[in-house]
């Protein structure tokens, strides 16, 4: 027999023999044993079997001593699981229970935290960022001393810069369709909400040059007052941003619609 064989040989008897264990463990009418056997699991961080034991013994203890740290564990399996929605209404469970836990600090940043790991890719729905983002607030207003207040401060700023790159995408897609008009608005809104992003002369020029986009394609007779609102909006951001490296990209659209205009006029 090689060694490789060996070794598969060792391995699959141990999983026999981890397997036949927990079952032995699963069928136990002792109670105190199961959950002396899911403190175990959970120290060894196979959270997957320490969750169904509490899950089993959760309405045997409920009212016990051991409620609260069970309790406890048993939102933390869900959440080391991955099973992020089921985590925070577990967390969201314990404070409703253990308000005056030593723990409720803790948990209540688990269950913003919860939250935040539902978050996802910018350019799907945002509303578990948004609810983070008031969760972590929340909690910042209440523990604003707590040793999680900077982790806290930092994932507010992830929301933040979430919510920025899916306004951003939208309004740069409506640029690349040709979309101009509803691409300057976009942009527009977007500076709005954003307006101490790094990005934010980013943002004024491509408001900018979706302005002037769309005066070019507009019919004759309008294009001169569409130009105007490209002037307007140049003159805002030499005022808004007059040290910008794109003040240059920026001026040179005020010189082409005041060109526009003049040939217009004649």
């Amino acid at each position: 027999m090689t060694t490789r064989l060996i070794i598969i040989g060792f391995i699959l008897a141990s999983l026999f023999a981890s397997c036949s264990k927990y079952n032995k463990v699963l069928k136990s009418t002792d109670y105190d044993y199961k959950l002396r056997m899911a403190e175990q699991y959970y120290s060894k961080k196979d959270y997957r079997k320490a969750k169904t034991l509490y899950e089993e013994l959760f309405p045997i203890f409920k009212g016990t001593p051991q409620f609260e740290d069970l309790y406890y564990k048993y939102a933390y399996c869900h959440y080391y699981d991955k099973d992020y929605i089921n985590s925070e209404n577990l967390f969201k469970g314990f404070l409703e229970v253990f308000s005056n836990s030593p723990k409720a600090e803790e948990v209540e940043y688990m269950q913003a935290y919860s939250y935040y790991k539902q978050s996802p890719r910018p350019e799907l729905d945002q509303t578990n960022t948004i609810k983070a983002m008031g969760m972590m607030q929340v909690f910042l207003n209440t523990h604003p001393g707590s040793p999680k207040a900077k982790e806290a401060e930092e994932i507010i700023l992830k929301c933040l810069a979430k919510l920025e790159t899916k306004e951003y995408q939208s309004a740069q897609l409506y640029y690349n369709v040709g979309q101009y008009r509803a691409a300057a608005l976009a942009y527009t809104t977007l500076i709005n909400n954003f307006p101490d992003s790094q990005k934010a002369d980013e943002y004024k020029l491509m408001i900018i040059k979706s302005y002037y986009k769309y005066a070019a394609l507009s019919i004759e007779e309008r294009q001169p007052e569409r130009y105007e609102k490209v002037i307007r909006e140049v003159e805002d951001f030499q005022d808004r941003f007059p040290e910008s490296k794109l003040l240059k990209d920026a001026e040179r659209y005020l010189t082409l619609s005041q060109n526009n205009i003049k040939e217009l006029s004649k």
